[in-house]
């Protein structure tokens, strides 16, 4: 007998390790485990008592060796018991040692334990089975309805009125819609029609109205679906089986407008301190743009400030201004807070840091030119080969006039990359420099030249006498002399100034014709063997008539 003990031992021994897992725990038993997924276990732990489609309580821990299926099944079954009886059906609580008694005409249908309660949401036993015994007396109340007869009429009698006015609210926002959408369209096409500029109408009237029809379409339909959830729980709500759906959706509504409303309560006082903050800001940036604009009309002179730098400063101190206000309101905006408004900050930022890097240059080198008063609004200057008055500097390019129809747009930092010539600026007030420039032979006495530009320059009538027009001699060239004619001329308008320099040079050719001397500029290299000198009885060949000016 002990030799087959042994012999029974040492067959343990072999056999337990490959029938176990690595953990001691039997193969085919942690197969069985792992193939319960945790929703499964989770489902296992947990079993809803049901009564008159309301969830009464649900069970989630033993009791005395029962699961939680099982304690449900037994509740569901004491409670059948106590309907059979047709008793007054009276929920209420009782403690006992293990927990909370639920109870239905003082019997026993279920006991709360601590495990059936979140302690950690500071749920007890108690407050858990009565708010339990609240739902189970609805839900006896729901059950004798469901038994009525004569209630269950009354509820289809007020389910079909409630129907019926419901078709009443469908009819009346379809109508209302179809007034709101004519009498809109009128009065958009008669107050648009209104809206002139300068006696032209500068509003489409028919592109208002497709909008204020769209939405009216989309207050309607917003009117309907409310009017039909409204109806949709409140018949849910008079049929006993249904009153659970019906509460839920009410309840679900009234919380949705506490939320909005409570949203909006909340965002209140950050609103009034934004406006507080932008109405502050206003009028702080009123009140400088005041102070600018009397420095740029002259009325008031700033040791720092004049009338060409008073514009871009007010420009700058209102961008400031709105920026400083953006920042300290940016907190108390509603939703700054939230991610998806900080991302959308970020995007943007980053959007506007990469494309706007041009237009940064740009309006960095317009500031230099306002700043350095390189130029000035109407002054007649040349930048590169563009030539004109000033009509305006501006913070990302500057328009030139050139008096001949055209109007020459300059990017600030080209013109801040180009040589400018400043006509404006040799004598103090008004008007221009202007010159023209002739090359004419070694042959022709220089003294000569002066004199013929100079009586040139005496007929032209728009130039100025003071200071006096001069001649001066550039460069000795291989075949000729350069001349140039400096003058100084009043004229204010770009087409005036063009007019001048077109008199001026029509004056230089009569003159040099006149005195037998050619002009072969800008290339003369020798004397031609036919003279290029134009009688003054030949000026008027056909079709040229002779003007005013000319007799």
């Amino acid at each position: 007998m002990s030799a087959l003990l042994r012999l029974l031992c040492l067959l343990t021994m072999f056999l337990l390790p490959a029938a176990h897992a690595d953990d001691g725990v039997p193969a085919f038993v942690a197969e069985a485990a792992s193939a319960v997924t945790p929703s499964q276990l989770a489902a296992a732990r947990t079993a809803p008592l049901m009564f008159a489609n309301r969830n009464v309580f649900v069970f989630r821990a033993a009791l005395a060796g029962y699961p939680p299926d099982e304690r449900a099944i037994g509740a569901q079954r004491r409670l059948e018991g106590v309907l059979a009886k047709n008793g007054p059906l009276l929920a209420s609580t009782r403690m006992i040692p293990e927990g909370t008694q639920v109870l239905l005409d003082g019997v026993q249908l279920f006991v709360v334990v601590p495990g059936d309660v979140n302690q950690l949401a500071g749920d007890t036993t108690e407050s858990v089975a009565k708010t339990a015994a609240e739902e189970l007396r609805k839900a006896v109340f729901d059950y004798r309805e469901q038994s009525s007869w004569r209630y269950l009429a009354i509820a289809a009698a007020v389910c079909a009125a409630a129907t019926l006015v419901f078709w009443l609210v469908w009819i009346g926002l379809t109508r209302f819609y179809r007034w709101a959408k004519r009498r809109s369209g009128i009065l958009l096409a008669s107050r648009l029609r209104d809206v002139r500029l300068k006696n032209v109408r500068v509003l489409d009237a028919e592109h208002y109205i497709a909008f204020a029809y769209q939405l009216l379409s989309a207050v309607l339909w917003g009117l309907r679906l409310m009017a039909t959830y409204l109806w949709a729980a409140f018949v849910l709500g008079r049929l006993p089986y249904t009153r659970s759906w019906g509460e839920s959706l009410s309840g679900y509504l009234f919380d949705v407008a506490a939320d909005v409303l409570h949203a909006i309560i909340g965002a209140l006082p950050g609103l009034v301190l934004v406006c507080v903050i932008f109405a502050i800001a206003r009028l702080i940036a009123a009140t400088a743009a005041s102070l600018f604009k009397r420095v740029e009309s002259g009325e008031l002179q700033i040791g720092w400030l004049d009338k060409d730098t008073a514009l871009p400063t007010r420009r700058i101190a209102s961008v400031v201004i709105w920026l400083f206000a953006l920042a300290m309101a940016y907190p108390y905006l509603p939703g700054s807070h939230t991610a998806a408004f900080q991302g959308l900050s970020v995007l943007v930022g980053l959007m506007v840091s990469i494309g706007a890097s041009s237009i940064v240059g740009q309006g960095a080198s317009g500031l230099i030119l306002m700043y350095t008063r390189a130029l000035r609004k109407g002054e007649y200057v040349r930048v590169g080969d563009s030539e004109g008055t000033v009509v305006d500097v501006g913070m990302f390019e500057t328009r030139l006039r050139t008096g001949l129809g055209e109007e020459v747009a300059l990017p600030n930092a080209w013109v801040m990359s180009q040589t400018t010539k400043n006509y404006s600026r040799a004598q103090p007030g008004g008007g221009f420099v202007l010159d023209s420039t002739v090359t004419i032979g070694y042959a022709t006495p220089w003294r000569q030249v002066h004199a013929m530009l100079e009586l040139a320059a005496s007929r032209t009538t728009e130039l100025s006498t003071t200071p006096k027009p001069y001649v001066m001699q550039l460069a000795l060239q291989d075949y000729y002399v350069q001349y140039r004619l400096v003058a100084y001329a009043s004229a204010e308008v770009p087409r005036q100034r063009a007019e001048v320099l077109n008199r001026l040079h029509q004056n230089i050719i009569d003159v040099f014709n006149e005195f037998d001397v050619q002009i072969t500029s800008p290339h003369y290299i020798d004397d031609p063997k036919e003279s290029h000198v134009v009688p003054p009885e030949e000026w008027f060949r056909a079709p040229a008539q002779r003007g005013e000016e000319d007799k």
